[in-house]
C-alpha cells in the first residue's frame, strides 16, 4: 500500500460544509479537488446544487463540474472513468486528488468498481413510472424487497430514482441488482486512500443548517433558475435533473401541485431526507476517518486542523 499514490475523499452528508473545508484544504496542501456531485455536472443548475461561485472555482478549481446538459444522463459508470483519469492526470503531476462530495454511490463505484449493468429500457421505465403513479412508490418499494432484498434492505422507499432502476434491472434480466454490484467490487481502487467523514453529532444542528440553506436558495433565485431551465432546454419531470432535491419540487410548484409554502417545507423535508440517507452510507463504511464539523462560523473550518494533522502523517 505505501507503493500507490495517496488519494483523499471527504465526505459528508449534505449542507455539512465539505465545500469550504476543501477550498482551504486546496489553499494549504498540494491537492486538486475532484467534485463528486451528481447534481454538480449540470451546467445552469448553480442555485439549487450550492454550486462553488466563481471566486471559488477560481481560489480553488474543482474538477467535474458543469460537464453536461439537464436534458442528458450522468452515470456511476462515467463517472468512475471520468475520475480515473483525472486522478492519473493530477497524480502524474505530483500532487493529491481529493475527492469531494456526498453523492455516496459514486464514491462506492469509485472505490469498489462497477459491472456492466443491462442497458436502460425506455418503455420498460415508463412502465415502472406508471404503476408508481398508480400504486405508489411504497408498493414498488415492496416489490423489489420482494425480488431483490438486498437492494430493497439497502434504499429507502423515498429513493425514487433507484428503485426504478433496480427493478428495471431484476426485470430485464431476472438477476438482482445487488448480484451486479458483487461482481464489480474486483475492481478496486489503486490509491492509497485516506478517507475522512463529516458526521455531525448533533442532528439537530445539521437540520438548522439545512433549512437556511434552502431559504438561502429560495432567497437567491431558485424559483427563477428553475423557470430559467425550463425555457432553455426541453425538460420534463422524469429526468435526473429535475429529480435532484429542490429542482423536483419547484418544478411541482410551477406546475400548480402545491403553493410555495409547502414547495419550501417540501424542499427542506426532502434535503432532510437526503442527509439521512448520506449518513446510512457513512455508517456502513469501513475503515473511515469520522470528524466532527464545526458550525461556529457557518463553514466547518474547525475541521481543518484535524484533516491537516492526519494527512501529515499517513501521506507524507
Amino acid at each position: 500500500m505505501t507503493a500507490l499514490p495517496p488519494a483523499i475523499f471527504l465526505m459528508g452528508p449534505t449542507a455539512s460544509g465539505k465545500t469550504g473545508v476543501a477550498v482551504e484544504l486546496a489553499q494549504r496542501l498540494p491537492v486538486e479537488i475532484i467534485s463528486v456531485d451528481s447534481a454538480l455536472v449540470y451546467r445552469d443548475m448553480d442555485i439549487g446544487t450550492a454550486k462553488p461561485d466563481a471566486a471559488m472555482l477560481t481560489a480553488a478549481p474543482h474538477h467535474l463540474i458543469n460537464l453536461i446538459d439537464p436534458t442528458e444522463v450522468y452515470s456511476a459508470a462515467r463517472f468512475r472513468a471520468d475520475a480515473l483519469a483525472l486522478m492519473v492526470d493530477i497524480t502524474a503531476r505530483g500532487r493529491v486528488p481529493l475527492l469531494v462530495g456526498g453523492t455516496m454511490l459514486y464514491f462506492k463505484a469509485l472505490r469498489e468498481g462497477l459491472t456492466d449493468l443491462p442497458q436502460a429500457d425506455a418503455a420498460l421505465r415508463a412502465a415502472i413510472e406508471a404503476e408508481a403513479a398508480a400504486r405508489g412508490w411504497p408498493a414498488l418499494h415492496a416489490e423489489l424487497a420482494r425480488l431483490d432484498p438486498e437492494s430493497g434492505a439497502r434504499l429507502q422507499p423515498t429513493d425514487t430514482q433507484r428503485i426504478q432502476r433496480a427493478l428495471e434491472v431484476v426485470r430485464l434480466t431476472g438477476r438482482p441488482m445487488s448480484d451486479y454490484w458483487r461482481a464489480g467490487r474486483a475492481n478496486t481502487l489503486p490509491y492509497r486512500l485516506l478517507p475522512i467523514a463529516m458526521v455531525p453529532a448533533d442532528r439537530a444542528l445539521l437540520h438548522g443548517r439545512i433549512a437556511r440553506r434552502f431559504d438561502a436558495m429560495l432567497g437567491a433565485g431558485l424559483i427563477d433558475e428553475v423557470r430559467a431551465l425550463r425555457e432553455k432546454y426541453r425538460l420534463d419531470a422524469a429526468l435526473p435533473s429535475m429529480r435532484c432535491v429542490g429542482y423536483r419540487q419547484v418544478w411541482e410548484y410551477l406546475e400548480g401541485e402545491y403553493g410555495r409554502d409547502e414547495m419550501r417545507d417540501r424542499g427542506v423535508f426532502a434535503t432532510r431526507q437526503l442527509a439521512k440517507r448520506q449518513l446510512t452510507w457513512l455508517r456502513g463504511m469501513q475503515d473511515i476517518i469520522r470528524v466532527e464539523p464545526s458550525y461556529a462560523d457557518n463553514a466547518s473550518l474547525g475541521v481543518l486542523p484535524m484533516v491537516t494533522a492526519e494527512l501529515d502523517s499517513r501521506l507524507q
